[in-house]
């Protein structure tokens, strides 16, 4: 009904896939997949950004693209995938210890993991965790190191969805926000 599996480009990476780590335990324990560096608040695109758009300072950003780039968080890639039932979604929420130990949160908060997003065309269904580091020092984070969490829960409709048509799912990594 619902599991994990490793992503095909990645079945020989020595991955493990998500497990809790106490039997009360809600979340499993997502790992990251390969070494990666997320850069500190004083080097950080995403912090420049905001400063330049706090502070006024438009030189040298051509257009909003120029800022849309500068405000993007780090993506950490896992090489896992989610299955699960109709009716189910994958959360995806950081680690207690990432904002006290590491200076690191994820700016969505919450991430939404549908279950059509499993196999995609675009990137197999492979998840990310998105992080930006508020701390002084970049981190450093390396394979295998837990990243974050998922939680399977169920969803409810409201009256009337059965009658709104819907999309096809046609890419992976934030493809059904056209809008």
């Amino acid at each position: 009904m619902r599991g994990f599996e490793i992503v095909s480009a990645k079945v020989n990476d020595g991955l493990n896939v998500p497990k809790r780590s106490t039997q009360a335990a809600a979340g499993y324990d997502f790992e990251a997949s390969e070494d990666i560096v997320i850069p500190s608040a004083t080097s950080n695109f995403f912090f420049k950004g905001l400063s330049v758009l706090s502070l006024g300072k438009l030189k040298g950003v051509r257009d909003n693209a120029d800022l849309q780039n500068m405000l993007k968080p780090v993506l950490i890639p896992t090489g896992i995938k989610a299955y699960m039932a109709e009716g189910e979604y994958l959360q995806l929420v950081s680690r207690s210890s990432g904002p006290i130990k590491k200076r690191i949160m994820m700016p969505n908060a919450v991430g939404i993991v549908d279950a059509d997003y499993y196999n995609n065309p675009s990137n197999e269904g492979e998840i990310f965790f998105q992080f930006i580091n508020f701390g002084m020092k970049d981190v450093h984070i390396k394979k295998g190191e837990r990243i974050g969490q998922g939680i399977f829960l169920p969803y409810l409709l409201a009256d009337g969805d059965e009658s709104v048509v819907k999309a096809q799912r046609n890419g992976g990594f934030g493809s059904t926000g056209q809008n």
